[in-house]
């Protein structure tokens, strides 16, 4: 069975995750999908679950406030200008541009250093991957964090892993700027990013409706099949540099 309700209190997404997680574990409630923008909340149960049960969830966060939604009566029809949906191009366009400002900006690094080297520019790359990335996490990082447990099959566990993950990338992008280690950088960003594509996957493949925590705040992208192809890029780069250096 399916009930909605409406939360008020909630002002990001970072509000949108804690609310859906605390009112995930009450036992019955098999899914929460909320809409951040009205605060409708849908719920949908094993059995029937009171409101005040429902409320209690959110007791620890007074902030947020759960009421059964009222239905109104319908109104007679009237004519309105219809919102068009976005298209794909619309959607993804801020991260269409980082990554042409990622590449170009790389390219331009090896044009000036008199040749083109892939392992070269593989590197400086990368470095603008991670400083682009982990600005953006940092801008909102309580934000990022709560909305990162939402999906990733560590932070789920663990909620400080999304604080961790951000400065994480932040070092990487340090580290292949300035070729600390490279063995050891390429490793570490083998590791994190196929343990960060898990989560992703099951996202996506499971069709839930969640924002990127990356940049969901920011231009509000949802998870897709562009943040595994994201994460991908970032295994396949550093598998190739590992496997041409050991």
């Amino acid at each position: 069975m399916t009930h909605t309700y409406n939360v008020t209190g909630m002002t990001c997404s970072g509000c949108q995750a804690k609310v859906q997680s605390l009112l995930s574990k009450v036992t019955g409630v098999s899914k929460v999908s909320i809409d951040l923008s009205t605060g409708d909340t849908t719920i949908d149960m094993d059995k029937h679950i009171s409101t005040p049960v429902l409320k209690e969830a959110l007791n620890e966060y007074p902030k947020y406030q759960l009421s059964e939604k009222i239905i109104q009566p319908p109104t007679p029809a009237v004519s309105q200008p219809v919102e068009e949906s976005k298209s794909w191009l619309q959607t993804y366009k801020p991260i269409l541009l980082i990554f042409g400002y990622i590449t170009a900006i790389s390219l331009l690094t090896e044009w000036v250093q008199g040749g083109f080297i892939w392992m070269r520019w593989m590197n400086h790359f990368m470095a603008g991957f991670f400083f682009f990335f982990s600005f953006f996490k940092l801008l909102n990082l309580k934000g990022f964090a709560e909305s990162y447990s939402m999906y990733d099959i560590v932070a789920k566990r663990w909620n400080g892993w999304g604080y961790v993950y951000a400065f994480t990338e932040l070092a990487l992008g340090v580290a292949f700027l300035t070729g600390f280690n490279p063995i050891l950088t390429n490793l570490v960003t083998f590791v994190v990013m196929a343990v960060s594509i898990i989560g992703v996957l099951q996202s996506v493949l499971n069709k839930r409706k969640i924002k990127c925590a990356c940049l969901g705040d920011v231009f509000n992208l949802p998870m897709s099949t562009i943040t595994i192809i994201e994460d991908a890029l970032m295994i396949g780069m550093s598998g190739i540099m590992l496997l041409t250096m050991l």
